[in-house]
């Protein structure tokens, strides 16, 4: 018996009717209301911060919390020629110290738990620093600050030779959204490298200042200084610097009066006030 359209258009329409419904019922059969899978909890440390988008401001550490079990990593780059050094001739010839060594850093962080974030940070030099921070109280709900624990220690030539340990805190105050300011007193052991029996003082005494502004959406800048006392040879280290937010990623260019990256190596301070070296530093957050 031939079918007419209008039955074929009935016979076709019904066939539709019945995979729509088929799996909707299903797939209610198979998780019923009262079984529907949880939402995971939300965590705020996922959450973007726009006043603190790094874990560090140049080389001293911010507050940034570290979701847990997520990571992130950096690289550092500091050109060895300072910008002052030769006429501008010369350093037009090495393309503005572009064409000099330079000491580079690569750092790796992982959150072990909520509020606890520890890595490894390795510089050209062959110094390795095992660092770990502790955030003991948060800004906000009375808080005016947040205060994180931290410590770290050097070893040179790869962790086999002379160490330096470094204990402090890291205080910061958020500026709304609009930055941060930060001031981290830390003690920093065995930062004098001649033998501790042949020298007055082998440990500093450090007070990191640092700040960083928002003054684009996505673009800041940033400074540091570090006065000292104790150990201080040459003067303190500063470094100062302009950045950018990107999704996950934050690109830097700064410019520091020494090479050190290391708490270790921030001890040592910086070359002299007059002598700025051209760094840059990328950081990714893997989450």
């Amino acid at each position: 018996m031939l079918i007419t359209l209008r039955d074929a258009g009935v016979v076709l329409f019904a066939a539709c009717a019945i995979m729509a419904v088929a799996p909707h019922a299903s797939a209610q059969g198979a998780n019923p209301p009262s079984q529907a899978a949880a939402p995971s909890p939300d965590d705020p440390d996922l959450d973007p911060n726009p006043a603190q988008p790094d874990f560090t401001v140049v080389t001293l550490p911010t507050t940034l919390r570290l979701p847990r079990f997520k990571s992130a990593f950096r690289v550092t780059h500091r050109f060895t020629r300072p910008l002052g050094e030769g006429d501008f001739g010369s350093l037009a010839e090495d393309f503005f110290s572009l064409d000099s060594s330079a000491m580079i850093g690569l750092e790796y962080r992982f959150g072990v738990m909520r509020g606890w974030q520890a890595g490894v940070y390795r510089t050209s030099d062959r110094t390795i620093e095992l660092f770990s921070r502790y955030s003991v109280a948060t800004q906000g709900k009375g808080l005016p600050v947040s205060v994180d624990a931290s410590f770290s220690i050097d070893g040179t030539n790869n962790f086999r030779d002379r160490y330096t340990p470094a204990v402090g805190a890291i205080v910061s105050r958020q500026l709304g959204q609009w930055g941060a300011v930060y001031f981290e007193p830390m003690w920093v052991g065995n930062s004098n490298p001649l033998p501790s029996d042949e020298v007055e003082h082998n440990d500093t005494w450090l007070l990191g200042l640092g700040t960083r502004i928002r003054v684009r959406p996505t673009l800041y800048v940033v400074a540091e200084l570090v006065p000292r006392t104790g150990y201080e040879p040459a003067v303190n280290h500063a470094t100062f610097g302009v950045e950018k937010r990107a999704g996950g990623h934050v690109f830097q260019l700064n410019f520091s009066n020494g090479t050190g990256t290391t708490m270790g190596q921030i001890a040592q301070g910086g070359t002299a006030y007059d002598n700025w070296h051209l760094g840059f530093a990328i950081s990714r957050k893997f989450f």
